[in-house]
This record gives C-alpha cells, sequence and structure tokens, in this order.
C-alpha cells in the first residue's frame, strides 16, 4: 500500500494511497526527535532492543532483515477492528476482525476499543483520508515514543507555531498531515486512549502469545528470504533505491503491505505474517507486490492524460498495476514463483482458481491498461539491463 512521493517535510495520507514516501531524512530522524520530546535532553539514549518473544534470532545485519513490531501491530489492529475494508485486495486478513472479538469474548475481555467503537467508525464516513494514518506506526519504535508524539501534537493543538524548537515542529507536522481539522484531532485522542486500553487489557498479552506461536514461521520465512529469494531479487531491488530496510511481519495485514521509502537504505515495509512454515512464501509474494509500487506509480504517470488522472484513473490502476507489476517481476527475477504468486493474490481477491493458467487467471481478475502493462514491462527490462 503506497502513496505518490511527497516534495514536503511530511507524508501526506490518503485512503488510496498506496506507499508512504517521505524525504529520507523524515524517515530516520522522527524516532530520535520523540525520543527526545519527553525532556530536555538533546541526545536521547538508544533506544532499548526490539522483543522478540518468539526467540528466534534473525541476521539483523544482513539487507533487509526480517523483523516484528508490537506497536505497528498494535495500529492495525486497531484500524482493523473500526474500519470498513472493501478493497479488492483486502488491507486485513478476512476474517480478521470478527477471528478478534471471538478471542476477547472468549477471554472475557472489553476494552475502550470496544466501547467507543461507533463513535471511532463513524469519523470515516467523514473523513476518508483516516485511512492512510495506519502508515503514522512505521515512523515510530515503540508505542512508548508513539504516545509521546501525539500527545505533543495534541497538546499543540496541531499547531506548529507552538512548538519550542524546530524538533517538535517536525513531529507535530507530521501528525497535522493526517489530523488537520479539530475533529481529527479529538479522533486521534480517543482512539489513542481506546489503544492504550486494548493494549494493556487484551492486546499485548495477545501479541507475546502469537509471537512465541509462530516462532517457527519467523524462521522458515527468515531461511527462505536471506538464503533465496533476496539475492535472486536483490538486483531490482538495488537498483530501484531499495538495497535495504525492514522486512516486517505484521499479524492484521494480508495482501496489502503498507511501505515507507527512505532511501536505498531506510526503507520499511510490513506484510504478513504466514500462518505456518508451509505458508512461509506468502510473505515473499507480498514483498515483491510491495517493491513494484514507485515503479508502478511511474508507470501510471507517465500513460495516463491530466484528464485521466483528473477522473481518479490513476488511483483506481494502482492496485492492479502493483499485482500484475509483481508478477512481471518475478516472471524475470524468480519464475519458479510466478505462479504461486498469482494463485495468491487470486485468493487474496476472493476470485475462485480451479486450476489451469493462473497468470491469465490474474490478468482477467486484475484487467490492466495496455499502455501501462506494457510501461511496467518494459522498466523492469531497463533496470535489469542497468539502464
Amino acid at each position: 500500500m503506497r502513496t505518490p512521493t511527497d516534495s514536503s517535510v511530511t507524508p501526506r495520507f490518503a485512503a488510496t494511497d498506496r506507499k508512504a514516501t517521505p524525504l529520507a531524512a523524515a524517515v530516520v530522524a522522527l524516532v530520535t526527535l520523540l525520543g527526545a520530546c519527553g525532556g530536555s535532553s538533546q541526545t536521547p539514549a538508544p533506544a532499548p532492543a526490539p522483543v522478540n518473544p518468539s526467540g528466534v534470532v534473525t541476521n539483523t545485519s544482513a539487507p533487509w532483515p526480517v523483523k516484528t513490531r508490537e506497536h505497528l501491530d498494535l495500529w492495525l489492529h486497531g484500524f482493523a477492528m473500526l474500519q470498513p475494508d472493501t478493497t479488492r485486495v483486502p488491507f486485513f486478513r478476512r476474517g480478521y476482525r470478527d477471528a478478534m472479538v471471538v478471542e476477547k469474548n472468549r477471554r472475557g475481555v472489553t476494552t475502550l476499543l470496544d466501547q467507543n467503537r461507533d463513535r471511532l467508525t463513524a469519523r470515516f464516513a467523514v473523513n476518508r483520508n483516516l485511512v492512510g494514518a495506519q502508515f503514522a506506526a512505521l515512523y515510530f519504535g515503540s508505542w512508548e515514543e508513539m504516545q509521546r508524539g501525539i500527545e505533543l501534537f495534541l497538546q499543540a493543538q496541531g499547531d506548529v507555531g507552538r512548538a519550542r524548537d524546530p524538533q517538535q515542529q517536525q513531529i507535530i507536522a507530521f501528525f497535522a498531515a493526517s489530523f488537520n481539522s479539530q475533529a481529527d484531532r479529538d479522533w486521534l485522542d480517543l482512539f489513542a486512549k481506546s489503544l492504550a486500553d486494548e493494549r494493556d487489557k487484551f492486546y499485548h498479552d495477545y501479541w507475546i502469545n502469537e509471537e512465541r506461536a509462530r516462532g517457527p514461521v519467523l524462521a522458515a520465512v527468515d531461511s527462505i528470504w536471506q538464503k533465496t529469494y533476496r539475492p535472486k531479487l536483490q538486483t531490482y531491488l538495488s537498483r530501484t533505491q531499495q538495497e535495504s530496510g525492514d522486512f516486517i511481519l505484521s499479524l492484521p495485514l494480508d495482501g496489502e503491505g503498507r511501505t515507507v521509502s527512505g532511501g536505498k537504505r531506510q526503507n520499511i515495509v510490513a506484510l504478513t505474517f504466514p500462518d505456518t512454515p508451509a505458508d512461509a512464501i506468502d510473505a515473499i509474494y507480498v514483498f515483491t507486490h510491495e517493491a513494484l509500487g514507485t515503479l508502478t506509480a511511474t508507470a501510471i504517470a507517465d500513460n495516463i492524460t491530466p484528464a485521466e488522472r483528473r477522473e481518479g484513473l490513476g488511483d483506481r490502476m494502482a492496485s492492479a498495476a502493483a499485482v500484475r507489476g509483481g508478477a512481471l517481476l518475478l516472471q524475470r527475477a524468480a519464475p519458479e514463483l510466478a505462479d504461486g504468486y498469482a494463485r495468491y493474490y487470486l485468493h487474496a481477491a476472493g476470485v475462485p482458481f480451479a486450476g489451469g493458467d493462473a497468470q491469465a487467471a490474474l490478468a482477467a481478475a486484475f484487467p490492466l491498461d495496455a499502455r501501462v502493462l506494457d510501461a511496467i514491462a518494459s522498466q523492469i527490462k531497463s533496470v535489469y539491463a542497468g539502464i
């Protein structure tokens, strides 16, 4: 899931966004700034090492290390419990909300997120851009850091003029890009408080237990990614300013990942956390889909007219372009995965596939203007030619 490149200091999120692309400096600096905003020191203490409840040790020095992040899953979990998800490739796992409701009922837990659901959900109908605020958690190192940033923003009432220094200005401007009205700030305040209660009463314990249970899955994903498929994709990644970054497995996500681009080495991609070791390849499929975002956005922009752009054609093409682009990339980099990728996205879109030509079925399920499809194929060819 990405957004077009934004030349401002902070990203703008929108309901049709597929990728958040801020300046590289903003990606690296924001968490450091947030670490400093709670006190007078300008040199915050180093962030603690991330918790890995699974006990699996991955190679964090390798390009694109495989990780997990509780606060990211919590943030996305909150959106999954509230917003309607009617996209062709769903934002979240199908049936996710129902499964979480069942789990909470089994534990006899009710939280502020449940109690405030109607009030929080209603805002999505008024401001559809709130959907894009899902990206916000990708810019933080922990839930505590995110809470401090939200608190600072709300105390300033979204006004960068109330900041004490340029660092606070950047934090306030970051949140103001998504929550620029008083009603939106009230929503964020209620959402953050509801999530904090959800975390304390339910989600932290749930997440720790799930991470431990999925340790073998994490190990399987890390193994096939670092030993086999990252090397096969590395030429493409290096030549498209995606040499390295964080490969984050996220419990709520399905076939649409969440991506922040921050230069060659500071990218973040959150994607589906497969259910079993046998399904580990699903994470590679979604990563490939996400890795095409900038290239497909360029292909669309270069091959539609200004009138078509104003009519929203580019936004409507974005999802199909990423899906079809991922298939084209795998046909070049790892052809043994191409049909499995097609079957995965057919399943994600709820399209029955009983067998036959998976690529033809994918093309039928995700039709794409020939101009754009040819441009994607041409750009992939150029990448591998070193042009």
